[in-house]
């Protein structure tokens, strides 16, 4: 079978990543975390004063733009970490005010054309698996397979909850729930590429299933292409 490129959109936390690494894996394709490249970039704007949690310096960050160089390395326990400029961010980017952050930045035309052409540039060998808000529809529009997720807040609010907690953060519920709602507000309502399910998409409300169970439904849509 032919290599071809799979687009995962959907809201946040929403799984996204958890299903595009596990079909990557199966599948022995290339996983790239889209949403983690905006959190680098995130984190290299807090890092240089340009962002605060309720600014943007966007001036500065342009003229910067194009020294932010994002890769992608598997560790020996065969995870994959994110790098920004050869520099492994990968737990720094996991903060709430970092993915806030990310959010923030990805309604800057400029930070979407610069990290679009650089995951373009990684599709374009196929057997590609990239997980996101605008994959199918902007990035890589001719995908052979697209995949649009969902589920209601209070569930993906929960979920983040739960991970903060597991990593031994003291989150507020109702904190969690209002940034999710947040951020789905700011990412369907930004005039840059704002999340939308592509017109060929296949649509899964994964509020009440498993990760198993959407993992053998995602395998199952590959193999009966």
């Amino acid at each position: 079978m032919e290599k071809i490129n799979i687009a995962v959109d959907g809201f946040s936390s929403c799984g996204k990543s958890t299903i595009a690494k596990g079909l990557a894996k199966k599948l022995g394709y290339t996983y790239i975390d889209s949403g983690a490249m905006y959190r680098a970039v995130a984190l290299f704007a807090y890092r240089n004063g340009w962002m605060t949690d309720t600014d943007i310096n966007e001036t500065e960050l342009q003229k910067h733009i194009s020294e932010i160089e994002i890769s992608f390395k598997t560790n020996p326990e065969g995870q994959q970490e994110t790098y920004l400029n050869g520099e492994n961010v990968e737990k720094e980017i996991r903060s709430l005010q970092i993915g806030n952050g990310a959010s923030r930045v990805s309604t800057i035309g400029f930070v979407r054309r610069e990290l679009v052409r650089q995951q373009q540039e990684m599709g374009k060998k196929k057997g590609v698996v990239m997980d996101g808000r605008d994959i199918g529809t902007v990035v890589f529009p001719d995908a052979e397979l697209k995949i649009f997720l969902t589920a209601s807040p209070e569930v993906r609010a929960q979920r983040r909850f739960d991970e903060m907690k597991a990593k031994g953060e003291n989150p507020i519920f109702d904190e969690v729930l209002a940034n999710v709602k947040e951020r789905d507000l700011r990412d369907t309502t930004r005039d840059e590429s704002p999340l939308r399910k592509a017109d060929d998409a296949i649509e899964l409300d994964n509020s009440h299933i498993t990760i198993e169970e959407q993992l053998q439904w995602a395998l199952d849509l590959v193999h009966n292409l």
